[in-house]
């Protein structure tokens, strides 16, 4: 489990609460992956054509575990990077225990009804939902993406979950007790490049194949604007609502670094709860498509806020596993599609 061995490479002490907490992560996660393979033993109900097979509950589950490998080598290599350097205590830049009791929970509740807002303005305009990833992210899309669409995504996503929460909590908190500024800037260097240059790696040779096709000035000018996008769209989001305002709340709350990284990969997953791909015709339809949704964005989101955590810099996951890899080196091919470049 990826948060088990997250907390050895971390070298956090496993008291009784660590325990239970790793305890309900493990069976959680083992209850996860055998819902998805109970509910869809075959193909799975949702549209991915960018993907060489159709998705199915086996195929998912088995890609999750290769991302947990993954995930806990890219860790054991931060982990050696940093050893040196004294490990923040992020919990204690958060407010008081009745201040970030209450923040955090009207910060979820905006959330929710951001993602709600995003929904019905979707619809209403006859895009797709807009959530944390544009229609087509990753996974690709059978119904066509317009510009207008990607740039209201784009738009509502900066301001709604970024630029908004930054400005109200800028004027109550520092840059560094929201983690937004770096304590060791060569540690930091460090660590991106090395997670972003194996991420990369690993991104090439599974979804390398997104580049082909594409001429020379298609990427010249799909790359930076697929940054940009995806940057105002997902990546600074990230930043600022989850990484930024919630994972500091969430270690004062629960005193856990286990604790931490569970509530901060759910929320991350929680957030693209209206992919493009998702389907709610039907109850088995909506729970398959939580289910996916935990299974694909859980890990992830656990090792980004692992990022936050260990360097006390919410930056970090933006630079080393975020931006660049995976969605600038997948995605810019719907992009080029998107605005016809």
């Amino acid at each position: 489990m990826l948060l088990t061995q997250l907390n050895q490479i971390g070298g956090a002490s496993v008291s009784r609460r660590e325990r239970a907490w790793l305890t309900a992560a493990v069976v959680g996660w083992i209850a996860l992956n055998g819902a998805v393979l109970l509910l869809a033993p075959g193909d799975a109900p949702f549209d991915w054509p960018a993907q060489h097979d159709p998705p199915s509950g086996p195929s998912q589950v088995i890609a999750a575990q290769a991302t947990l490998v993954e995930l806990v080598l890219l860790a054991a290599i931060g982990y050696a990077l940093t050893r040196g350097r004294p490990a923040p205590v992020i919990a204690e830049r958060a407010p008081t225990l009745p201040t970030a009791r209450r923040e955090t929970g009207l910060v979820l509740a905006y959330g929710v009804l951001a993602q709600l807002g995003g929904l019905l303005i979707g619809r209403g305009l006859g895009w797709h939902p807009i959530g944390f990833h544009l229609a087509g992210t990753l996974v690709g899309a059978t119904d066509p993406v317009g510009s207008a669409e990607a740039l209201g995504w784009a738009t509502y996503n900066v301001v709604v979950y970024a630029l908004l929460p930054l400005l109200w909590f800028r004027r109550r908190y520092t840059a560094h007790q929201m983690c937004l500024r770096s304590a060791d800037r060569r540690g930091d260097a460090i660590l991106i490049l090395a997670v972003l240059v194996l991420e990369s790696l690993a991104q090439w040779v599974v979804l390398g194949h997104a580049f082909a096709g594409l001429a020379p000035g298609q990427l010249a000018a799909g790359v930076p604007l697929t940054f940009l996008l995806y940057f105002a769209g997902t990546v600074l989001p990230t930043v600022i609502f989850v990484q930024s305002i919630l994972v500091p709340r969430y270690a004062r709350l629960t005193g856990s670094t286990t604790a931490t990284l569970v509530l901060g990969g759910l929320t991350y997953a929680a957030l693209h709860v209206f992919e493009g791909w998702g389907r709610f015709g039907s109850p088995r339809e909506a729970t398959l498509t939580i289910l996916f949704v935990l299974l694909i964005y859980t890990l992830p989101g656990a090792f980004k806020t692992w990022l936050t955590v260990r360097t006390g810099n919410a930056w970090v996951h933006a630079w080393a596993y975020h931006a660049f890899a995976p969605h600038t080196m997948h995605d810019t091919g719907l992009i080029v599609r998107i605005f016809r470049l």
